[in-house]
């Protein structure tokens, strides 16, 4: 196990994991950990000796608590000209490792040791397969923050549960448990907690140990219908003025006070 702080690797037989390793923040995601979570995906993907990568949070309760809240900015500069605004997104951490894991070459199966929020929930959404313990709980809370969530992100939740429910996750905010995930589909099977990794890591193996070039040649074949959802320019730049606005909000300020003082907040739509 080669340690890195705050996320741990391993590559064996043809198998990476990826853990988060901040229990302390219940594996939320800095920009730090994010830019490493892309790095290594990178790394791995050049060398081709990884044909499955294995995503967690260890063994604690939390596979992630989503993007760490004290590290959204609640306001963007007016004065930055498109071209600064369009190089911010392309480099956007989030971003980048989020499309690090649903673009890569070969499988991702997220063994979601305990519950995942927000970004961290998204990250599952990422990965070809989702095997959780029986006891997770998950969900979005972005619309209790005052956020609006990034095109690609809801484009990563339609394309695994589909239109209806992903509305009905966004606009809700509401927290799944472990049966209500399964049944959404934001989960593909639930196994005890003591079972996790065996039954995990047995899927893993067999997908490695099947022929490269279909493991490889089907997941692109797949990726092609995905792509077929993007938006348009003229769509992306007003989808990026909704986000703008919400971050100049008063309510995403009202959000995040009431989310650290654990209270419902008071939205005004200012």
């Amino acid at each position: 196990m080669n340690a890195q702080a705050i996320l741990l690797t391993e590559l064996k037989s043809g198998i990476g994991t990826i853990t988060f390793n901040r229990p302390e923040r219940k594996n939320s995601f800095s920009p730090e950990l994010l830019f490493m979570l892309h790095n290594i995906l990178q790394e791995w993907r050049l060398s081709d000796e990884v044909r499955v990568v294995v995503i967690t949070g260890g063994s604690g309760k939390a596979f992630s608590s989503g993007y760490d809240i004290a590290s959204i900015p609640t306001d963007i500069p007016t004065n930055m000209s498109t071209e600064e605004i369009k190089f911010i997104k392309a480099n956007n951490p989030m971003e980048m490792a989020m499309k690090s894991v649903e673009e890569f070459p070969y499988p991702t199966i997220a063994m979601m040791n305990g519950y995942a929020f927000g970004a961290g929930l998204n990250l599952a959404m990422c990965c070809d397969m989702r095997i959780a313990q029986s006891d997770i709980s998950v969900g979005m809370p972005p619309a209790k923050l005052g956020l609006v969530y990034h095109p690609e992100g809801l484009r990563q939740f339609i394309d695994v549960v589909g239109m209806a429910k992903t509305r009905e996750i966004f606009f809700t905010a509401r927290t799944y448990n472990d049966t209500e995930a399964l049944q959404m589909g934001l989960v593909d099977r639930l196994v005890q907690p003591e079972d996790l990794q065996k039954i995990t890591y047995e899927i893993a193996e067999e997908i490695a140990a099947n022929s490269p070039l279909t493991l490889k040649g089907t997941k692109r074949i797949l990726a092609m219908f995905r792509e077929r959802m993007s938006l348009t320019e003229k769509q992306t730049d007003e989808a990026d003025m909704l986000i703008g606005e919400a971050f100049n909000s008063e309510d995403i300020k009202e959000g995040m006070i009431a989310f650290f003082e654990r209270r419902k907040p008071i939205f005004k739509g200012k």
